[in-house]
């Protein structure tokens, strides 16, 4: 009997190391599907040069990851990636514009790990990798709680990322006074804020006050006069905070037409979204203080070194994103056996990267992201 219990030990024992020896030897490709011809080549050759950089640090040689050239053509996208899956790949990450992901459902046994930071609409089959409104809502929502904001205008601009914005608030249950969706076009667009500020008003206000005192006899009457006539309105605003959802120049331009409607950032707070620290914003001194969410700006600037003395040139900021959806996906493999099954993105997990923590669940992921101002021509971190 103890003869034949050994036996048994001992078959137990080899058929334990030999699949484990079997799960570390496995070999896992990875595609990557990035433009690499054409207009937008430049952003997936940097791409490339962060996923060498990923997987350098990971330094595990049973991942291989295969680059095809999108050509940012959706057509092209679904070609190269029926050729990553006849080789055997089941992972994809890319592609790098939501267009490219529009047929990508007729390869439902591949999971597609995109660059996109949108939501809607995309397949079931692929997972949104970027930055999303979600995410970034999410953060913006513990910023109006901690400081008590309570009068909360939404900007939205009328464009194709609107609805993304919308479905967000809506499932973040972000409270606001007011969702404004406005033109972007310049010539309309300062009258929609008049019309929100009630700048007509206000400024009507501040004239029949002044009339007022210039037909009274009250006392100091001539001093009062003048300190009115350096207002520009007379009366409250009755939001205490107001989030811009736009980009660049025409971030500007809201807030702008805000200043002009004496509605200062100092009079409600000033938040927009993720401006990957646009340094152009810091000369922009008549918008400050300005509040936005946004990735951990010291680790973007470690990397961008570290990029930068691998290669002699900058990187852009999607490739940020492929450094850290290269480890990711090398984290759930550990953590799935090295198996690419269907439960990779779906069990509930959590991944530490670069731009901050990635939450995965449900073939969905968010990000814990930071809180940053800018104060005094320089970016701070609140949170």
């Amino acid at each position: 009997m103890k003869k034949l219990y050994i036996i048994i030990l001992k078959v137990f024992l080899i058929v334990v190391f030999a699949n484990l020896k079997a799960i570390s030897d496995e070999k896992i490709k990875i595609g990557l599907i990035v433009p690499l011809s054409g207009e937008y080549s430049y952003i997936g050759k940097s791409i490339i040069k962060s996923t060498r950089m990923a997987l350098n640090k990971i330094s595990d040689n049973r991942i291989t990851i295969i680059p095809k050239d999108t050509k940012a053509n959706p057509i092209d996208a679904l070609r190269v990636s029926k050729e990553l899956y006849s080789g055997g790949i089941k992972i994809i990450i890319g592609p790098v514009f939501n267009e490219s992901n529009k047929y990508l459902d007729e390869l439902n046994e591949i999971t597609f790990l995109s660059f996109t930071n949108k939501i809607r609409n995309n397949p079931k089959n692929v997972i949104s990798g970027g930055v999303n409104a979600i995410s970034q809502i999410n953060t913006i929502k513990r910023y109006l709680i901690e400081n008590n904001l309570k009068n909360t205008i939404f900007l939205i601009p009328e464009t194709e990322y609107k609805r993304e914005i919308e479905d967000a608030i809506d499932k973040t249950n972000l409270i606001l006074k007011e969702k404004f969706i406005y033109s972007k076009d310049p010539t309309l667009l300062t009258k929609q804020i008049e019309d929100l500020t009630r700048y007509q008003q206000r400024k009507q206000n501040l004239e029949n006050e002044i009339k007022r005192i210039e037909d009274s006899n009250i006392l100091n009457k001539k001093r009062k006069i003048e300190k009115l006539k350096k207002k520009d309105t007379l009366g409250f605003i009755n939001f205490d905070s107001v989030i811009i959802a736009d980009f660049s120049e025409s971030l500007k331009s809201v807030a702008t037409s805000l200043l002009y409607t004496d509605v200062s950032s100092e009079r409600v707070k000033y938040i927009t979204l993720n401006q990957w620290f646009d340094e152009s914003l810091l000369k922009e001194t008549s918008l400050h203080p300005i509040y936005f969410p946004s990735i951990n700006k010291d680790n973007f600037e470690t990397f961008k070194e570290y990029y930068f003395q691998n290669f002699k040139t900058l990187p852009n900021q999607i490739s940020f994103l492929s450094y850290d959806l290269v480890g990711l996906v090398y984290y759930l493999l550990i953590n799935n056996n090295f198996k690419t099954d269907e439960n990779l993105f779906i069990k509930e997990n959590k991944f530490k990267g670069r731009i901050g923590v990635f939450e995965i669940n449900k073939k969905t992921i968010t990000h814990q992201l930071n809180f940053y101002g800018i104060e005094q021509k320089i970016f701070k971190e609140i949170f």
